[in-house]
Formats: C-alpha cells, sequence, structure tokens
C-alpha cells in the first residue's frame, strides 16, 4: 500500500514539475544520493562525479517535459542519463587521447540501471532507521561506530539494523525477480 502511494506521488510531483519546473526542487531532493553514489562509483574524481551529477540534473530539468511516466521509477531515468552522461564524457576522453575509462563502456552494470533505480527504490521504503543505516553504511561508506554514534545507537543496535534492512531488501529482491 505504501509503495503505491509512494509511487502515486512521485507521479503526481512529476507531473506538477512538468507545469512549474520550480517544482524540480523536490525531485532533486528526493534523488541527488542516488544518482551521486552511482556517478561517484564510475567517476574518476569527486569533482568528476559532482560535475557529472550536476549535469544529470540540468539536463533532467532540460528535457523534463518530454519525461513520460510508464510505472518505472524516476530514478530509472535520471539512472540511464547518468549513464549516457558518463559514457559521453569517456568517449570525450578517449578522442582527446586521455586515459581509456576504469570500466568498459559494455559494462554490464551499464545495462542495469532499471534494476539500480528499483534497489533505489526498494531502499527509500525501508523504515527510517533501517535506510538511515543503509543509507549511512553503502552510500557514505561510514563505519558501523560512526553510525553509532551518529544515531546515539550502540553498535550491536546498528548491526542488527543493518542485518534485517539487509534481509529486507533481499527477500525484495527475490521477490521482484520471481
Amino acid at each position: 500500500m505504501r509503495a503505491l502511494s509512494k509511487e502515486a506521488d512521485e507521479r503526481l510531483l512529476i507531473e506538477a514539475a512538468q507545469r512549474d519546473p520550480a517544482l524540480f526542487a523536490e525531485l532533486y531532493k528526493r534523488n541527488f544520493h542516488a544518482v551521486y553514489a552511482y556517478v561517484s562509483r564510475r567517476a574518476a574524481s569527486r569533482e568528476e562525479a559532482e560535475d557529472v551529477t550536476a549535469e544529470v540534473f540540468h539536463q533532467a530539468l532540460a528535457n523534463l517535459k518530454r519525461f513520460e511516466w510508464r510505472g518505472a521509477p524516476f530514478a530509472a531515468w535520471l539512472m540511464r542519463i547518468a549513464s549516457n552522461a558518463m559514457a559521453d564524457r569517456w568517449r570525450l576522453q578517449a578522442r582527446e587521447g586521455g586515459d581509456p575509462p576504469a570500466e568498459e563502456l559494455s559494462d554490464d552494470r551499464m545495462g542495469n540501471v532499471e534494476q539500480r533505480a528499483a534497489l533505489f527504490q526498494m531502499v527509500d521504503r525501508l523504515p527510517d532507521d533501517q535506510r538511515r543505516v543503509i543509507v549511512a553504511r553503502f552510500v557514505e561508506q561510514k563505519s558501523i561506530r560512526e553510525i553509532a554514534q551518529d544515531l546515539k545507537r550502540t553498535e550491536g543496535a546498528i548491526k542488527q539494523l543493518q542485518f534485517r534492512a539487509l534481509e529486507k531488501l533481499r527477500a525484495s529482491m527475490e521477490g521482484a525477480n520471481a
């Protein structure tokens, strides 16, 4: 039920932003971390990750009126833009005689944008404490100790939250692939 509500909420927000681009800020806020995490794993530096992430949202805003809702999360569209932006950068670097990209353009991960977006959506559906632990641990790459200090919990409690969240994500992924 909550997933349907979130999907409907996202769709309404996209439609509103298509009418009034000032409302795009909420879409940016909801999707920034996922896009940045995706790009930063592929970028050669933090600066490049920041540049590409900015480029992704610039392109998304510029092309928002052409976006058509097809039931996939908005993040899937953003990830496709990010994937194309990284591929364009790698091609430009190769043409300019720079170093070839660390990953081949045909990398299997480039074809799994929709699956990654679905995973980001599943993480977003986790209970607040579990989601915060997963984001801190795997996106922000914090240690269990750092997360425990941030959330004012014991390390054991953080480990338990992480375990439960990963179990829920595994079950959700298996259900989605069935």
